[in-house]
């Protein structure tokens, strides 16, 4: 005989689903993909690319909000069912598939109610994210790809479509810079929590035996705004150099020239693009991000909102967000929220959902005060 009840658990999922609901508007939401279907349906709707692309990613994110909803749903109501059948024929098997059903559905809840504090006026745009190596010599360039590795591996997890813009490489090991774009429903609300300096303390690799080594890497997280491409820059105000792409120890990617670095001069502000096979895609692309970087800037200016965006990230003493700690100790902890994981090694691997989710819930309650 089983008595499983979990009627209150799911009584409080319910509860915090019908808050989300109410905020995410699933009614509105299927009007806004009927709006869209219509659109993707035009004849001559690749005449042109950028809509084209704009309105065929709209309409692709919000289908896959809407099923996320729906899934939830359906997967609450299966659940009671299951539940029910469990006790009725006293089946462990069944009981135990509900108890671990219960578990993934408060996991993908807790991450729904999340998103629904991502209101930010850039929020829902895709995200352009920046790894730098800071103090620390070759450790710091390695623990840049480390985290390089990490954001890779966590969009991954999420199937959400990544790709690397720039990839500049250290002498020894490790890399000193790289650009990648994560193009998924509120890419830049999410990671933009991730934005600071980190820093490592372990037995370094590379030093003297037995001393621990601390390191720091800069991460910059900034939106890719379609309304950037508004953004006029003068050809006097840019210098484009090209020069070859290159990989772990300087080895050629490419036998010709194609990749492109634009430097805006007014503002120091660099851009590096070496993802395509063409100069010409490569200058589009670099172009593309620089013009969100510089529009950024202007409504950071206009809003005296810089601290709350970007920021100034120095990479060293002092001004670090999260500490990864391999020696004497094991443990990751962000100095903001004081959320903590005692396994670096799965941190490391992606599974970094956790300090995301107490990121975006600490900045809320920041702005809310």
């Amino acid at each position: 005989m089983i008595d499983l009840d979990l009627s209150e658990q799911i009584a409080a999922l319910r509860v915090t689903f019908g808050d989300i609901s109410s905020v995410v508007d699933v009614e509105a939401l299927r009007t806004e993909i009927d709006r869209l279907s219509e659109e993707a349906g035009v004849p001559d709707l690749w005449d042109d690319t950028v809509n084209a692309q704009r309105v065929t990613s709209a309409l692709s994110h919000r289908q896959s909000e809407l099923a996320k909803m729906t899934s939830v749903a359906s997967r609450l109501d299966d659940l009671e069912v299951l539940i029910e059948l469990a006790n009725e024929a006293g089946d462990e098997e069944s009981a135990e598939e509900a108890r671990v059903e219960l578990v993934n559905l408060q996991k993908v809840i807790g991450e729904l109610e999340v998103q629904t504090l991502l209101d930010g006026e850039w929020d829902s745009y895709p995200a352009v994210i920046t790894i730098r190596s800071g103090a620390g010599g070759v450790d710091a360039a390695d623990f840049a790809e480390m985290l390089f590795r990490m954001y890779l591996r966590w969009a991954e997890k999420h199937k959400y479509p990544v790709t690397v813009m720039d990839t500049s490489y250290a002498e020894e090991a490790g890399i000193k810079s790289a650009t990648f774009e994560v193009s998924a429903p509120y890419s830049f609300g999410t990671l933009s929590v991730e934005a600071g300096t980190h820093r490592l303390v372990r037995m370094s690799p590379f030093g003297a035996a037995g001393k621990r080594q601390t390191s720091f890497a800069a991460v910059e997280v900034i939106p890719l705004m379609e309304e950037a491409g508004e953004v006029e820059i003068p050809e006097n105000d840019i210098r484009v150099d090209v020069f070859r792409s290159s990989g772990p120890g300087g080895q050629s990617v490419n036998t010709t020239d194609s990749a492109v670095r634009i430097t805006h001069l007014p503002t120091g502000t660099v851009v590096s693009m070496q993802n395509e096979k063409s100069q010409i895609q490569n200058r589009a692309a670099a172009m593309r991000v620089l013009q969100s970087r510089l529009l950024l800037l202007q409504k950071e200016a206009e809003a005296a909102q810089k601290k709350e965006l970007a920021g100034v990230i120095t990479a060293s003493w002092g001004d670090q967000m999260r500490s990864y700690v391999l020696a004497p100790y094991q443990m990751v902890k962000d100095l903001r929220t004081d959320y903590e994981e005692g396994n670096p090694s799965k941190v490391f691997d992606g599974e970094i959902d956790g300090f995301i989710g107490a990121g975006i819930r600490w900045r809320k309650q920041k702005t809310d005060d």
